[in-house]
């Protein structure tokens, strides 16, 4: 595997090389002091360029950065619709095990480029556009204190679906189970559990994306109960796990209310509570609720 200071030769030799790229830029995880390193880490480089079009059509130059085993471009792609506007990727991985996401950025929004995020470091401006930066940071990924409005949102949400992931149960529908089990009734709860974690650390620090790092901050009694939820292979283990994350995003839901000076709706709690419990008690063939 290539050495950090290869890849770095390699991506700003390029661009020294080649009128038309006039900045490059680096940002993601490498530019944060606060993640550990280890072998996956992507390389997060953008080129400023001035011909977009000159790069996009033909896509061999990239072919110096390596041997690659997949390449991906998201802003070409159909089945997905592009997010980043006039920018373009260049999603790389390389035969050594090396990842580098390359993003073409138009010279025109270079100012937008580095105001996106504070992770930014600009590693060669050959035009002097851009301004003295601060040294990178992860504080536009840290966990943000909820207003009131927010936790009530949160609560409401998780407590209606929670009644479709029932639903689905009784209906003997696993896959409509788990679909809102898992996109939208998880979310709310690791939301709430990042919450708990900022209370605790007073709002300095981010859990990683997709809450990868939230293992950290949390007691192993809390982390296995979090991971007993994802076992969902049957109808057993899916009522369970909706158990098992009821209990969990009540207990942290009523430490962020009391925490932040919140309301906590019990009301909505004790009502949606009653309705599921009477869900998987119904008989399969009941033909009334009750």
């Amino acid at each position: 595997m290539r050495t950090e200071q290869e890849i770095f030769d390699l991506v700003l030799g390029f661009a020294k090389n080649d009128d038309r790229i006039r900045a490059v830029g680096m940002e993601g995880s490498r530019m944060n002091k606060n993640v550990p390193r280890d072998i996956f880490q992507d390389y997060d480089m953008s080129y400023i360029v001035t011909d977009m079009d000159s790069f996009i059509s033909d896509k061999h130059w990239i072919d110096v950065f390596g041997e690659r085993i997949i390449l991906q471009t998201p802003e070409a792609m159909s089945l997905f619709p592009p997010e980043l506007g006039n920018w373009f990727s260049y999603l790389m991985l390389f035969a050594d095990g090396t990842r580098i996401d390359l993003l073409l950025i138009p010279i025109a929004e270079s100012e937008l480029y580095y105001k996106s995020d504070k992770l930014v470091k600009i590693l060669l401006d050959k035009d002097g556009i851009f301004p003295a930066l601060p040294e990178p940071s992860d504080e536009d990924y840290h966990v943000k204190r909820p207003s009131e409005g927010f936790l009530a949102d949160c609560c409401n949400e998780f407590w209606w679906v929670s009644t479709y992931v029932a639903k689905g149960l009784w209906r003997k529908e696993i896959l409509y189970a788990n679909y809102h089990l898992d996109t939208i009734l998880r979310p709310c709860l690791l939301r709430m559990m990042e919450w708990k974690v900022g209370i605790e650390t007073d709002f300095s620090l981010s859990v990683g994306k997709n809450s990868k790092y939230l293992s950290r901050y949390v007691t192993p009694e809390v982390w296995n109960t979090l991971l007993s939820t994802y076992n969902n292979g049957s109808y057993e283990d899916c009522w369970a796990s909706l158990s098992a994350m009821i209990q969990l995003f009540r207990d942290t839901a009523l430490f962020v209310a009391k925490a932040l000076g919140y309301k906590y709706n019990v009301d909505e709690d004790r009502k949606a509570s009653a309705y599921l419990c009477r869900i998987k008690d119904l008989p399969e063939d009941a033909l009334s609720f009750w």
